[in-house]
């Protein structure tokens, strides 16, 4: 056999082994990848994963109409959770064996993540972007786990700190859901308060479905909490707020994480949660509108849908834009192992969110930052960041 022909050979033989690599990827075709979701459509957080889910779509249908990536347009598949364990087991199940999924965006949950990665690392199956900022979502094995911001534990200890140094306040107290969530925001208050100088003196614990915050509000008033960090559900927070107010608690100071860092709880009719606090991963949207790159976006949203976005339809898009980024960073012979290379590549910063994003080998974290802000005059006010 001649040089030439045996260079041909092995040309050949090197072209049919990445297209067999690839091609017994799951959810890897010739035209499409499929992208899974498990994410709260309907339960006590579908006003963080209603619009996170429109965002990630508005790009995805725009890269779509274009092409694709690398000629693959992306089929995103989700699967509403309910913020409920055996719905969001249904889903996971459904997604990784029936639709064959290539990775997962924006799943919604800490204790509903937590029991995926039983499904997903033994596939290893990419988790991106998780709808959680626990610093659990980088358990390991981490190889297959990105997350984009800064974590609910960094996110309390640094809220309660500022809140501590800037009003003089001596003690923290905690109402939160008693699961992973809600735990790692407590843990993280009584860090801060550690390092702020101050004690931890109370705390209560709540159901997903609970409403009336009476009686813990009382027991926290009587314990004279100065500030009160929460992990609860939304309305679940906005209720809090407002019995507070009813209760004449005005010296306490309320304070969240990204999990409450929602254009709606800003814009709660009769000024509600005016005064209420977050420790969140990224900045306010309405805030920037006039900027160039938050202005496009909020064309292009109410273009692709009709509506008006909100924080979390930002994010979603966000999500969607870091994912195709490390699609095409992983090249046409899209496998595993060349997206995770993809991702670890990335180094940019998001203008839309206002966080410089980074990964590598070693850090699967996107950013650090942690941004504290107040809802004034119906309008998230930014204060500081860290």
């Amino acid at each position: 056999m001649s040089k030439v022909m045996r260079k041909l050979g092995l040309a050949t033989a090197i072209s049919v082994l990445a297209t067999l690599s690839w091609a017994e990827t799951q959810g890897v075709a010739d035209d499409e990848v499929i992208i899974g979701s498990v994410n709260d459509l309907s339960g006590i957080f579908a006003a963080v994963g209603v619009p996170a889910v429109k965002g990630a779509n508005v790009v995805f249908e725009r890269v779509n109409a274009e092409g694709g990536v690398h000629g693959r347009k992306i089929r995103y598949v989700v699967e509403d959770n309910g913020y409920q364990m055996p719905r969001a087991m249904q889903g996971y199940n459904k997604l990784l064996n029936r639709d064959k999924v290539f990775a997962m965006l924006q799943s919604l949950g800490t204790p509903m993540n937590l029991a995926g990665f039983k499904l997903l690392d033994p596939k290893g199956i990419p988790n991106v972007a998780p709808l959680t900022a626990s610093k659990m979502m980088l358990q390991e094995p981490v190889r297959n786990k990105f997350t984009s911001f800064s974590t609910y534990h960094d996110q309390s200890a640094a809220g309660v700190k500022y809140l501590a140094n800037q009003f003089g306040l001596k003690n923290v107290c905690t109402m939160y859901l008693p699961n992973e969530f809600g735990k790692e925001i407590l843990e993280g208050s009584k860090a801060g308060a550690q390092e702020a100088g101050i004690v931890f003196i109370a705390e209560t614990t709540h159901k997903p479905d609970e409403t009336n915050f009476v009686g813990s509000l009382s027991k926290l008033k009587e314990e004279g909490c100065e500030i009160v960090t929460m992990a609860l559900g939304v309305s679940q927070t906005i209720t809090v707020l407002g019995t507070a107010s009813k209760l004449g608690l005005a010296d306490m100071k309320f304070l969240g994480t990204s999990a409450a860092f929602l254009t709606v709880v800003a814009q709660v009719p009769g000024g509600i949660t005016e005064g209420f606090y977050v420790a969140a991963s990224w900045l306010d949207l309405w805030a920037r509108a006039e900027e160039p790159a938050v202005a496009a976006f909020i064309e292009e949203y109410r273009e692709a849908t009709g509506e008006e976005p909100v924080g979390f339809s930002m994010l979603g898009y966000s999500s969607a834009v870091m994912l195709v980024k490390a699609l095409e960073a992983a090249g046409s012979n899209l496998t595993h192992d060349s997206f995770i290379a993809g991702m670890e590549s990335l180094n940019y910063f998001d203008e839309l969110v206002g966080n410089h994003m980074t990964y590598s080998a070693d850090d699967h974290q996107g950013a650090d930052a942690v941004h504290i802000s107040v809802v004034e005059n119906g309008a998230w006010k930014h204060l500081t960041s860290q």
